[in-house]
């Protein structure tokens, strides 16, 4: 009988021993996870695809996010977030704590990058953009005809695909051309949605100012109805470089505005065969509804707009007076539509 009651006391002392090292592990896990972490300042993390719960707590106690991985996992596990978390490239505040850092990923909000692509780029500088765009993954698979990708600032997150960025690009082009087209002045001398595509690369490459961009839409239009050359340098512009691949590093010459091209306005009737540029929604909208003007000429000012003229004596005079207050000497080429 003393034997057994000898026995039962030494089992009592080890599960309370048991209880008291599990009660002292519990209390240091509760107080790991809830307690502020160790980063001094905000840092960026990723979390690469097909990584575990135990990878992805190392990853973030290296990256300083957290003191220890294991308080990490029992607190995800406990939480049921344990499966949840998710790849990705994540933004930890200062001193956050395990918990809100289980939190963090699993929500998935990745930190978003953002690029910024301007309007009149030409396909291949829009490319330049997105090849040198950082957290983008892939190729940027075949280069996108010019004139199908839209201006735009677009968010993306680590991992995203070149090419699926580009997609993305053309689609809303593609959806924003189709909305302007429908919308159109019936009376346009435009055949087809890519008519106005190329009239809009036009004007984007000459419209200085955003209050201009319908007048000189006008402009072209009325010269297209009346057999006009169209006569915009920027055409020149892009038929010397290559189809936009290369820049042109120096003013046009009467040489340059004779160049045979199709894309040389100053050549060749109608407009050129293919837009110069990635207009923006602006510049589309301009072309689909232009001013109500019988402009047919304008050249630019010294406050970065343009002087319009509905005849060729008054665009000569506007011609004159801005060289005039240039100093420079008379343009032997004569009048252009610029």
């Amino acid at each position: 009988m003393r034997g057994s009651l000898r026995l039962l006391g030494w089992a009592l002392l080890a599960v309370s021993a048991v209880l008291a090292v599990a009660g002292g592990a519990g209390w240091w896990v509760y107080r790991e996870v809830t307690e502020a972490g160790p980063l001094a300042a905000a840092r960026v993390v990723v979390i690469a695809p097909h990584t575990g719960l135990g990878g992805i707590a190392e990853r973030l106690a290296s990256a300083g996010v957290i003191r220890h991985p294991l308080p990490f996992e029992i607190a995800a596990l406990l939480s049921g977030n344990g499966s949840a978390l998710m790849a990705g490239e994540y933004e930890f505040p200062a001193e956050t704590s395990a918990l809100a850092a289980i939190a963090i990923v699993a929500g998935g909000k990745t930190v978003e990058h953002k690029l910024t692509v301007p309007e009149g780029l030409t396909s291949a500088q829009v490319l330049a953009l997105v090849e040198a765009a950082p957290a983008l993954v892939g190729n940027v698979g075949a280069p996108p005809p010019e004139g199908s990708l839209m201006p735009d600032t677009y968010l993306y997150s680590y991992g995203d695909k070149r090419a699926e960025l580009l997609a993305r690009m053309a689609r809303e082009m593609a959806h924003a051309l189709d909305l302007d087209w429908a919308k159109r002045r019936p009376d346009l001398p435009l055949e087809n949605p890519e008519q106005l595509l190329v009239l809009a690369s036009l004007v984007e490459r000459e419209a200085a100012r955003a209050d201009e961009r319908a007048r000189i839409a006008a402009v072209f239009i009325n010269r297209l109805r009346l057999g006009m050359r169209l006569e915009s340098d920027p055409t020149v512009i892009y038929a010397l470089s290559d189809d936009g691949t290369k820049k042109l590093d120096r003013p046009l010459t009467r040489v340059d505005l004779q160049t045979p091209s199709p894309y040389n306005t100053y050549v060749a009737k109608g407009l050129p065969p293919g837009p110069i540029d990635n207009p923006g929604t602006a510049a589309l909208r301009a072309a689909a509804r232009p001013a109500p003007t019988d402009d047919l000429y304008f050249v630019a000012d010294r406050n970065g707009g343009h002087v319009f003229a509905k005849t060729l004596a008054e665009h000569n005079r506007n011609v004159a007076q801005y060289r005039r207050s240039a100093l420079i000497e008379p343009d032997p080429l004569g009048a252009a539509a610029r």
